[in-house]
């Protein structure tokens, strides 16, 4: 596992040992941000379900400008931290070990807007994916944000969540990948 692009191009990252994480591929982080953008000029990303950080890294490493990492498993909090590290990003990262419901609750109470949302929850925790229903109902995503949840061949996602709507899917094996973006009317795609 390694950052495919941007200020740390090349930095190996350290992955989580086990079965309790799902560590998103290269080729397919790769294949992400072909579809959201290759390279970003600020903004703010929250990575739901961080593992070891790989998408959140990535994105702060193609010009994001701030990431708030959420990650509940000991195991993968630790590798989480030891990659930010060794990125060097502290000072635009922060790190909290907590389970997400909990997590979106403290974010809806913050001053702050995401950009970039990745919702990779285990699988078989399909409920996971109604917070991101959540953090749009509450106004926290801007209206240039961009959704991607990875999820099972096997769980179907909505066509919208509120006014981001379901603009492109690709699948990789037994993953998929949906893009979700603003639409003010139907069909428009920004």
């Amino acid at each position: 596992m390694r950052v495919v692009a941007g200020d740390r191009k090349g930095m190996p990252l350290k992955a989580v040992t086990g079965s309790t994480t799902r560590p998103t591929t290269d080729k397919v982080k790769e294949s992400i941000f072909n579809i959201i953008g290759p390279f970003f000029d600020g903004g703010t990303v929250v990575d739901l379900f961080a593992g070891s950080g790989g998408l959140g890294i990535e994105t702060l490493s193609r010009g994001a400008a701030h990431a708030l990492f959420i990650e509940k498993d000991s195991r993968a909090f630790q590798v989480l931290q030891e990659n930010i590290k060794k990125c060097r990003y502290e000072d635009s990262s922060e790190l909290f070990r907590v389970d997400a419901t909990r997590a979106v609750k403290a974010l809806i109470k913050r001053d702050i807007v995401i950009d970039y949302l990745f919702v990779d929850p285990p699988y078989h925790k399909k409920e996971y994916y109604d917070l991101v229903e959540t953090l749009v109902e509450s106004g926290k995503l801007s209206e240039q944000a961009i959704i991607m949840c990875e999820h099972s061949t096997e769980v179907t996602l909505p066509e919208n969540y509120g006014v981001y709507r379901l603009v492109r899917q690709e699948t990789y094996g037994s993953t998929i990948i949906s893009i979700y973006r603003y639409q003010e009317e139907e069909g428009a795609i920004e």
